[in-house]
């Protein structure tokens, strides 16, 4: 029988109302994930963006503005607000975030020399977070993905989920991005990829059947 798993990604302070890379209405899907959190999935994960002071997404770091890019080797770095800092408020789940039913958190972006959207790997695909052997070491195939954001965070994460073997679903009703036209684009690459997206309203009739 297959097994399934709930990915929480980044519901953290700063990227909600008065954080420092607060996404609109952020904080609108956080009851919509916790009724997930409610549900019986076999596995429950929560991601947090964790970064060291001076991580080379910052555009403090380079003395540059928010917004501009640059290259890091061969790879593009957008630069950032400083935000989601190991061990401050900012990289804490926010309060209105049940966690008491979550069992295993992922760091991700701990290296402060490369950046890292997806839940798995760092962008240069170097570093693993550790999701995937621990899904894998208890047989789970379907990852159902919810949080923030949807052109960033989630999407690499979905992508990098396909190409893993994993079988991804999106909650659409418990995503949300930065850019709404960005966060278009994702979900459209995302469907052309084969990949299945679902209401919370379908994944609980599905997981509680």
């Amino acid at each position: 029988m297959t097994k399934n798993a709930l990915i929480v990604v980044d519901i953290q302070n700063d990227f909600i109302t008065g954080g420092s890379l607060a996404v609109p209405e952020g904080e609108a899907i956080i009851p919509i994930i916790n009724k997930l959190l409610e549900l019986p999935f076999d596995c429950k994960v929560a991601t947090q963006d964790w970064h060291p002071s001076g991580h080379c997404s910052f555009a403090s770091t380079w003395k540059k503005n928010v917004g501009e890019k640059m290259m890091l080797e061969d790879i593009e770095q957008i630069l950032w607000p400083d935000h989601c800092v190991q061990d401050t408020r900012g990289a804490a789940f926010s309060s209105k975030l049940n966690t008491r039913h979550v069992e295993h958190i992922v760091h991700k972006g701990t290296d402060v020399n490369v950046d890292s959207y997806s839940t798995f790997f760092d962008n240069k695909k170097v570093r693993s977070t550790g999701l995937e052997r621990y899904l894998k070491e208890r047989n789970v195939q379907e990852l159902f993905f919810a949080g923030l954001t949807t052109e960033y965070c989630v999407f690499y994460s979905v992508l990098d989920a396909l190409e893993l073997g994993f079988a991804p679903v999106v909650v659409s009703d418990a995503i949300q991005g930065i850019d709404p036209a960005d966060a278009a684009k994702a979900i459209s690459v995302m469907k052309d990829l084969g990949v299945k997206f679902m209401t919370s309203q379908e994944v609980e009739q599905q997981i509680t059947s």
